[in-house]
C-alpha cells in the first residue's frame, strides 16, 4: 500500500478534482492507497470538502490544525500517520499530475529511496520561475546535489524517509537536501506541471529571501547538526589564535623597548579576538553536551491538531 499525503490551504475548489483524479489512476494502475489529507488552517470551506471525502471514500484521511502552521508542519502531521511502505506527496492546486504516481513508485521500486518531481516546463508567471531557477541554482552550488527542482511538491518517498527526515519551519524546500545528508538515495524525475486553474498561489517573493535563511540552516545542519563543537570550536581557535598571536607580538613589543603599548588597536583588537575565541569554544563544547543528550526518536510536534477524521475507522478495520 501507498500513502498519499497532500497539504491543503485553501483550496476548497480543487479537492473534489483532485479526489476524482487520484481515484482515477489508482483504479487504472491496480495501487492500493490510503489519502491523508492536511488542512494548514484554511480560511475557506476546504475542510468541509475534506470531511464529504472522507464519508464517501473510505481511503481518505482528514488532519486540521487550529491555525496556519505552514506546509512543513502539514506534511509533518501527514508523515507521522501513514501506514504505508512508499509515500507520495503532492499539491492540492491541481498543478500537480497524480497521473505521475505510478512513474514515482517505479523510481522507488528501482531502488531509490526518494523521487523528487522536476516541472521542467512551468506555467507559473515570470516573477515566480526566474527567482525559482536562481534558488535552485544556489542549492546545487552550495550542497553538490544535483537536481533541478528541489521544491517541487510532487514527491515520492521510502516510508524510512519521512520517518528519520525533521522538518519543522519552512524545511519543506529541503527535504532532498535532509534525506541526501542521512545517506539516502535521492533521484529526479520529469513530471508534467499544469497551469492553475482555482484559487490562487499561497506563496509571495518573501518566501526566497527566507528560502536563502533556511538554506543556511540545513547547511549548518548537515555538516555540523551533531558535532556543533567542529563549527563553533573551528572558528573559535581561529579568534583565538589571532588574539593570542597579536598579544604575544605586543608583550616582545613591551621587552624591547617599544612602549607604550596600550595606546595601540591592535591590543583592543587581540584581547577582543581572545575573548570572543574561548566564547565560541566554550559555547561548542554546551551545544556538544546539549546534542549528546537530546534524544532525536522524540522531536515533538510543531503544530496543534483541531480535528481528524477517517483514522478512527481504519484502526477498526485493522482490528477486524
Amino acid at each position: 500500500m501507498i500513502s498519499i499525503v497532500v497539504p491543503v490551504l485553501n483550496e476548497e475548489q480543487n479537492l473534489a478534482p483532485l479526489h476524482r483524479e487520484i481515484d482515477e489512476v489508482l483504479r487504472r494502475s491496480g495501487l492500493d492507497a490510503e489519502m491523508i489529507i492536511v488542512d494548514d488552517g484554511s480560511k475557506d470551506r476546504s475542510w468541509n470538502e475534506i470531511t464529504q471525502l472522507a464519508s464517501r471514500d473510505p481511503r481518505v484521511q482528514g488532519i486540521r490544525f487550529r491555525r496556519n502552521f505552514g506546509k512543513a508542519a502539514a506534511l509533518s502531521a501527514g508523515f507521522a500517520c501513514v501506514r504505508g511502505d512508499m509515500v507520495v506527496t503532492l499539491d492540492a492546486d491541481l498543478q500537480d499530475n497524480p497521473s505521475e504516481i505510478p512513474g514515482l513508485i517505479d523510481r522507488l521500486e528501482a531502488g531509490f529511496d526518494l523521487v523528487n518531481g522536476w516541472k521542467r516546463q512551468r506555467y507559473d508567471p515570470w516573477h515566480k520561475v526566474i527567482p525559482s531557477r536562481i534558488f535552485n541554482w544556489m542549492i546545487r552550488l552550495a550542497s553538490g546535489l544535483q537536481l533541478h527542482d528541489h521544491n517541487c511538491g510532487l514527491k515520492g518517498y521510502r516510508v524510512e524517509v519521512t520517518r528519520e527526515i525533521r522538518i519543522y519551519g519552512e524545511l519543506h524546500r529541503f527535504i532532498t537536501l535532509l534525506a541526501h545528508a542521512r545517506g539516502f538515495r535521492v533521484t529526479e524525475m520529469e513530471v508534467q506541471h499544469r497551469p492553475r486553474i482555482h484559487g490562487q498561489s499561497n506563496y509571495g517573493v518573501e518566501r526566497f529571501v527566507k528560502g536563502f535563511l533556511d538554506l543556511l540552516t540545513v547547511r549548518v545542519l548537515t555538516l555540523f547538526g551533531e558535532r556543533p563543537l567542529h563549527f563553533l570550536g573551528t572558528t573559535g581557535l581561529v579568534a583565538f589564535a589571532v588574539g593570542f598571536s597579536g598579544l604575544v607580538y605586543l608583550a616582545w613589543l613591551w621587552v624591547t623597548g617599544h612602549r607604550p603599548i596600550g595606546t595601540r588597536p591592535v591590543l583592543i583588537y587581540s584581547a577582543a579576538s581572545l575573548l570572543l575565541g574561548a566564547q565560541m569554544m566554550s559555547a561548542g563544547i554546551v551545544a556538544e553536551l546539549i546534542v549528546s543528550r537530546l534524544s532525536s526518536d522524540s522531536p515533538g510536534r510543531s503544530y496543534g491538531i483541531a480535528e481528524r477524521i477517517g483514522f478512527d475507522r481504519e484502526n477498526e478495520r485493522d482490528s477486524d
